[in-house]
């Protein structure tokens, strides 16, 4: 029992900690796909906990039954052998943009709160990511145990500062000027979105998972989890609405009011969890090159670092708004496969010609 929570648990925070990167960390996802629709977001967030909770755990089934080495082998059994190699070379393409966001992420946090600059946080943090990364997803699984529940702690404490502030029902009033159809299409494409990127670590963790019930179980903590923190960031945001959206981490800047102590751990709480998200894809991808390049894995996560350096002096707030939706668009067809799927039976085995029966 006790065995089957610690890998059930493994889980859940692995997968919590995977989708709770720059955007949905720092506030600037749950802006743009929920709060600015207004009291809407609240309903599409519901949908989108329920796609995390479902199509989470399928993913990782489907990798557990395939025994699959990285997502390049999900795709292949989503799209087929050729179409599938190219689908992963696209989606490499993509998490190498999505990195850049999370180092761009980075970089804003040492701007707007611990009086660095942009360029120095960047470099802070591809320094801490070259040497975390060389002791591989071990690292990652620790890091992930301990950050986490300490952000699903102080995601309650900033829903319980909310709730004691006046008008803090505002969530259930706001209003939006964006189309409905708006509102209901995007937490189709905020789950499309994190879920093809997550693949990178989900899948390999999901392989490695003989217990499938742990892997249910693991996706159901994990993606009430997700919807808790979406909602408690919404509701708070939603609160301080529309001047909010001027900061580029709009999360640091509703932890501002909980005191200096507290806005500082929460800020490094939300650092650590764009760090956490940063080395995960950084690991997936240099784990899928390394599959059609033979170069050395410090060559490669030295060329990705240097890529999401160079993409990060677009600035963090424009990448997030421009690419994240274009990239959830995208990703709707590997969902619709994602949901599709059946699991695969197992083959027959071949009848013995001695036996007569």
């Amino acid at each position: 029992m006790w065995k089957r929570t610690g890998v059930v648990l493994q889980v859940a925070f692995t997968y919590m900690g995977t989708v709770v990167g720059a955007g949905f960390a720092t506030g600037q996802e749950i802006l743009q796909f929920f709060t600015r629709f207004g009291y809407w977001g609240s309903i599409t967030i519901t949908l989108s906990t329920v796609l995390f909770i479902w199509l989470g755990a399928k993913m990782m089934l489907i990798s557990s039954d395939i025994k699959a080495a990285s997502y390049e082998d999900l795709n292949k059994t989503l799209f087929g052998e050729r179409l599938g190699s190219w689908i992963s070379i696209f989606m490499m393409l993509i998490l190498l943009g999505v990195t850049a966001v999370m180092l761009a992420g980075a970089g804003s946090i040492f701007e707007e709160n611990w009086n660095f600059s942009y360029q120095s946080g960047l470099l802070i943090t591809i320094v801490g990511c070259f040497f975390l990364l060389r002791k591989g997803m071990n690292a990652i699984l620790a890091v992930n145990s301990v950050v986490v529940p300490m952000m699903l702690l102080f995601t309650g404490i900033v829903m319980y500062d909310t709730f004691t502030t006046p008008e803090s029902s505002r969530w259930l009033t706001l209003q939006t000027d964006d189309p409905l159809f708006a509102a209901w299409s995007a937490p189709l494409l905020y789950a499309a979105f994190n879920l093809s990127m997550a693949q990178a670590v989900l899948v390999p963790l999901g392989a490695s998972i003989q217990d499938r019930r742990a892997i249910k179980t693991g996706s159901l903590v994990g993606g009430i989890g997700i919807g808790f923190m979406l909602l408690a960031g919404h509701i708070a945001l939603s609160l301080h609405m529309p001047g909010i959206q001027q900061f580029a981490i709009p999360m640091g800047g509703i932890a501002r009011q909980l005191g200096h102590t507290a806005q500082w751990i929460y800020i490094f709480l939300i650092f650590a969890e764009i760090f956490t998200t940063l080395i995960a894809d950084i690991y997936g991808l240099t784990l899928q090159i390394r599959q059609r390049v033979k170069w050395p894995v410090s060559i490669i996560t030295i060329i990705i670092l240097l890529f999401c350096y160079l993409a990060g002096q677009i600035g963090f707030g424009p990448l997030v708004s421009t690419l994240y939706p274009i990239f959830g668009m995208i990703s709707l067809g590997w969902l619709v496969l994602i949901i599709r799927h059946r699991r695969m039976q197992p083959e027959p085995r071949p009848r013995d010609p001695n036996n007569k029966q």
